[in-house]
């Protein structure tokens, strides 16, 4: 569970509710009206639909899951991990490695120790595994891009219902009593169409695209470590390699941890 996104989502909504019932002479109904939220939600939705395919738009909710569901990737242990091979190929070579898979839970290690095992030519396996960190970007980036165009379709459904409410108010002027509760549901989905963009999914692609930069620089490190492996680096040597990637802090962790 990622806890910052549960707590900042919370707070969001919880601030508006806040601001709303402590206001003089408001009541939470004034603020609750079907159609603009249907002309908000709905037409960002049917705008994503026309700009993505089917397919897309289906697997928004799982990447949408992601936001709240997902596990930091452990640089330090990985870097570990990676070292831990690199001792194993240098003290009884490479092929050696091969009984060690079954101890490795990141598949994309596994991949990288099974092509280097086999005997695949360095620039191969690079070529390959380069192949794989380009494909899970072009998942991710189509994933946020969904996510991005509804932040940006919200918005403007808003305003259009905006004017549909004023000229709906516009046309029945009849009643002069109706025009202040006509203009209030009539920016009602302007409101909706701020909250559903700026509280949810301008925030939940912000996230997207922050998961993304970490797994692919879990996959870079993965990269440099199998490459230095297969060209018989030494184990030490690989480590301060891969310890770039990483801030000064993780770094005196791991120093504290040895």
């Amino acid at each position: 569970m990622d806890i910052a996104s549960v707590v900042g989502l919370l707070a969001a909504i919880g601030l508006i509710l806040v601001a709303i019932l402590i206001a003089p002479g408001s009541s939470l109904m004034a603020f609750v009206d079907v159609p603009s939220l249907l002309v908000v939600c709905g037409g960002a939705l049917a705008a994503c639909m026309i700009a993505f395919p089917l397919k897309s738009m289906l697997g928004m909710p799982m990447s949408l899951k992601v936001v709240f569901l997902n596990k930091a990737t452990d640089y330090g242990a990985l870097i570990k991990q990676i070292v831990s091979l690199a001792e194993t190929a240098r003290r009884d070579g490479l092929l050696a490695l091969e009984n060690r898979i079954s101890e490795i839970d990141n598949p994309f290690i596994i991949t990288g120790i099974q092509m280097a095992v086999d005997g695949t030519r360095p620039d191969a396996i690079e070529d390959i595994m380069r192949t794989e960190m380009d494909a899970v970007a072009t998942r991710h980036r189509d994933a946020k891009a969904v996510s991005d165009q509804m932040g940006r379709f919200a918005p403007a459904y808003g305003m259009i219902g905006t004017l549909l409410g004023l000229i709906i108010m516009l046309g029945n002027m009849s009643d002069p009593s109706s025009i202040g509760s006509g203009m209030a549901v009539a920016l009602l989905t302007t409101l909706y169409g701020a909250i559903v963009s700026n509280v949810f999914f301008l925030p939940f692609s912000e996230k997207l695209g922050f998961l993304n930069k970490q797994e692919l620089l879990g996959m870079e490190i993965v990269i440099r470590g199998i490459m230095a492996i297969q060209s018989g680096e030494n184990p030490r040597v690989i480590e301060q390699k891969l310890r770039t990637f990483l801030p000064p802090s993780v770094r005196a962790k791991l120093d504290a941890d040895k």
